[in-house]
């Protein structure tokens, strides 16, 4: 689906992310623009993300239309860099403006605490406040005026936003201590306060707290970044006149590279030429350098080692996988949970709401509460107005969400969005694919026993490999890598014959070798096979492959071949137990080696001989009895059972068709890895609930203090100075709690 992306900087709370989404689903119900149109707004990011059949130029008018100003992000990485600089310049002017309004405000409420005059009696007063009032004006005009810009962004948009709150509420403090100051006849004389401190004091402590809280956000957002980070900007391109340094966007298919030890590969491609180590830990999070030669593949972002090497451009700049990778980390931040949809909603009632509550407050107070009755209606008007603004309910879920998906793209986890995080949250059965996710994917030689001692074992690997070299047996793979760590030298072999299901035959300097299972020693007539049993049982119970071999009818070895388990199976299938999940093995393979495989990781449920399609219906048997269940697997083979489980999970591959497909893809082969998703998911659940309860707390026990509630039983009434330092001070407490999710335990 085609997609745009737009920058947002004048969004604030959640009230704008609710109006500005409504705006396209409006549009997307025109008949005039015919279109699946559809917008997902990331609030702590600034972006929104437009999805459908719409034009650039018609999106940016429907986010104008609201009253917000947007722009098109082409580059995610030069937005991101714009991005910082936009925030890093915003912190400065914020800090500028909190240490002004502060500068001016402390003074004047230090004054009136320490006992001085607040009243309005003498032209001398007059005068003196007069001039206070005029200061104020010119502080408010330098400390608010992106809140005052917002409020009549939004009249002319006809809507309302947090703007317009802080805007009226600290306006409101103005006009009526000046209008005291000016005409103070018109007022009872023990109503003549004047409240020039409040205004400027709650402008300061609010765009202190907006510094404060770019300063977090900015570690929200250090996923993205750091992968924004890895591209390269230039390439060393070979040409027929030599060597050239250009920038990456004039690069073509095909074209090639050259790649120099300790830089960053530029593009996905293919060795042409040399061999080298390359850091793939960015993108997988295993730290051990994967060795790379002639026909091998590079991804772009990943780092050489100290070899040298030429590669051919098979992906273009936003077709590496690395791009992908940051689209999909860039999607799943701003992706909804089911969760925070509830709080769009009330959001987009809320600030209409909270005026009217204001007002109201205000009235019943003028008309029925204790002398001075005007500036106690005036003191919750504006008390109301401030601590009401929405932001930190805005930021509840999408700051967890960013600093969640952030934190899984660290460990080499792609989330696909963020419904798939809360369902993963739920998860209680962990159904874990054998080949590839248990085990490491890749068959080896693990014993070569030698039956008969006279025999030299180099030589007879050396003849074996050189039969299996003709074989295309998963098993002979790892024959013939036994052979080349061993620098066995490979005859060509005399006579080749592959014996369907059995193993093959031929001869190899003169002598007559079978090589394959136990239906293959009957079928030529050895018959010492039984002699060797204690052998054959041991391997069978660890799991293991026999491989026999017998040279002129006498059988000379056995090759044990088995895929090794992952290092760490046993003890991340140990970290699943003892969260509470139940573990599976589903495995295609026979039910004595998935149990060998189970009794060494620790699981008592199997299920084996399983096809794929098999694998699917035990994965719906699961769920039909109450389980929520992640499915772990390859990605492709594993695709039926992968899209019918709650969760899907692709293991190790990265391959495009997972990173599309799966709602996990982890590119790391660690299988603790598993289980760090699985408790993220869950620890990322639990900070959105507390982020979200202590929003909803905030406000609703925040309004009835401001509106006085309090005041017939303790003679207090909640200032407007208190009331914009509580609204900062909630919006900093979601995000430093979302940023907990960066460094949180997880097993």
């Amino acid at each position: 689906m085609q997609s745009i992306t737009l920058y947002v900087p004048s969004m604030s709370c959640a009230s704008c992310v609710a109006k500005i989404e409504s705006a396209f689903t409006q549009a997307n119900n025109q008949t005039k623009l015919n279109a699946d149109i559809s917008a997902r707004v990331n609030l702590a990011d600034k972006q929104v993300q437009v999805f459908g059949e719409i034009t650039t130029d018609k999106a940016i008018a429907l986010v104008v239309a609201v009253g917000y100003e947007a722009e098109l992000l082409i580059d995610p990485r030069k937005g991101a860099q714009q991005k910082q600089r936009d925030e890093a310049k915003e912190y400065k002017v914020r800090i500028i403006q909190a240490a002004i309004g502060l500068g001016l405000g402390v003074p004047l409420m230090l004054w009136g605490l320490l006992g001085g005059e607040m009243m309005v009696n003498s032209p001398t007063q007059q005068l003196s406040w007069a001039i206070v009032g005029l200061v104020t004006l010119l502080v408010m005009a330098t400390t608010g005026r992106h809140f005052y810009q917002g409020m009549w962004r939004a009249i002319k948009a006809r809507s309302a936003n947090m703007d317009t709150l802080i805007a009226l509420g600290t306006s409101a403090a103005w006009v009526y201590s000046m209008l005291v100051v000016t005409a103070p006849q018109w007022f009872p004389a023990d109503t003549r306060h004047v409240y020039f401190e409040a205004s400027v004091m709650i402008l300061g402590l609010i765009n202190l707290g907006h510094a404060l809280e770019l300063r977090a956000r900015g570690k929200t957002s250090e996923a993205v970044q750091r992968l924004l980070g890895m591209q390269a900007n230039t390439v060393i391109r070979i040409t027929d006149a030599g060597d050239e340094e250009v920038e990456i966007n004039q690069i073509k298919l095909g074209d090639k590279l050259r790649l120099r030890p300790g830089a960053k590969v530029a593009l996905d491609g293919e060795i042409v030429s040399g061999q080298t180590l390359i850091n793939e830990s960015m993108l997988t999070g295993e730290p051990v350098p994967v060795h790379k030669a002639e026909g091998d593949s590079v991804n772009a972002g990943t780092v050489n080692g100290n070899g040298s090497l030429i590669y051919r451009v098979m992906a273009g700049e936003k077709d590496t996988k690395l791009a992908k990778i940051i689209e999909l980390v860039q999607q799943a931040q701003t992706s909804k949970m089911p969760i925070g949809r509830l709080t769009d909603k009330i959001s987009a009632y809320f600030v209409p709401a909270v005026i009217v509550i204001a007002l109201i407050s205000a009235i019943v107070w003028y008309l029925a509460g204790p002398a001075p009755a005007l500036s106690h209606a005036l003191v919750v008007l504006t008390s109301v107005l401030i601590i009401a603004c929405p932001c930190a309910l805005g930021l509840a879920t999408p700051m967890s969400i960013m600093a969640s998906v952030g934190r899984a793209a660290k460990m080499g986890v792609l989330v696909r969005n963020g419904e798939a995080l809360q369902t993963a949250s739920k998860v209680t059965t962990v159904v874990l694919d054998k080949t590839g996710t248990v085990t490491q994917g890749a068959p080896q030689v693990t014993e070569f026993i030698m039956l008969q001692p006279q025999m030299d074992e180099q030589s007879l690997l050396s003849d074996v490999a050189a039969l299996e070299q003709h074989s295309e047996h998963p098993l002979a793979s790892a024959i013939l890598t036994k052979a080349k760590q061993s620098n066995a030298i490979l005859a060509e072999p005399e006579l080749f014959t592959n014996l369907q299901g059995r193993g093959i035959t031929g001869k190899v300097k003169g002598a007559q070798y079978a090589i394959g299972n136990l239906s293959l020693m009957q079928h030529i007539g050895t018959d010492d096979v039984s002699a060797h049993q204690p052998h054959i049982s041991r391997l069978t119970r660890l799991g293991k492959t026999p491989v026999f071999v017998a040279r002129n009818k006498l059988l000379v070895a056995i090759i044990a071949i088995s895929d090794p388990i992952k290092e760490d199976a046993v003890a991340a299938i140990s970290a699943m137990k003892n969260s509470g999940l139940k573990v599976v093995l589903l495995t295609g393979d026979n039910q004595q080696t998935a149990n060998a495989v189970a009794d060494i990781v620790g699981i008592s449920t199997v299920f084996a001989n399983v096809l794929p399609e098999q694998k699917q219906q035990k994965v719906l048997e699961l769920q039909q009895k109450g389980e929520v269940v992640a499915m772990v697997g390859d990605g492709i083979n594993d695709a039926p059972a992968l899209m019918s489980a709650d969760i899907g999970l692709a293991m190790g591959s990265g391959t495009d068709i997972a990173i599309e497909s799966a709602d996990f893809t982890l590119l790391s082969a660690r299988l603790m890895v598993v289980a760090e998703t699985l408790m993220l998911a869950k620890a990322s659940m639990r900070n959105i609930k507390q982020n979200l309860f202590g929003a909803f707390i905030y406000n609703s026990l925040g309004i009835p203090l401001a509106a006085g509630v309090l005041f017939p039983f303790t003679g207090l009434l909640l200032s407007p100075v208190v009331a914009g330092a509580a609204m900062a001070l909630s919006s900093l407490t979601v995000v430093s709690n979302a940023n907990r999710l960066r460094n949180v335990k997880l097993v």
